[in-house]
């Protein structure tokens, strides 16, 4: 019998590798708690996992806190 493996999505050379580190410390409970959500939702890569919530985050905050030309009271009338 021939073993099969898993097909991975190959990273294109094009993407830019990633080469700044973020380090974060959480307490034990915190940890304990992410670990958990992780098996929950059977996700396996925590450290992307990380990064897409993070970003996730963030972009959705600056478009919401994004300039506008007229307040909000302006533009509800």
């Amino acid at each position: 019998m021939r073993k099969t493996t898993k097909s991975r999505d190959k990273v294109s050379s094009k993407e830019e590798k990633r080469k700044s580190r973020i380090v974060c410390l959480v307490s034990e409970e915190e940890n304990r708690v992410i670990d958990r959500y992780l098996d929950h939702y059977k996700i396996s890569n925590k450290s992307r996992w990380f990064r897409e919530t993070i970003l996730e985050f963030v972009c959705k905050n600056m478009e919401e806190d994004y300039p506008t030309l007229f307040s909000e009271h302006e533009m509800r009338r």
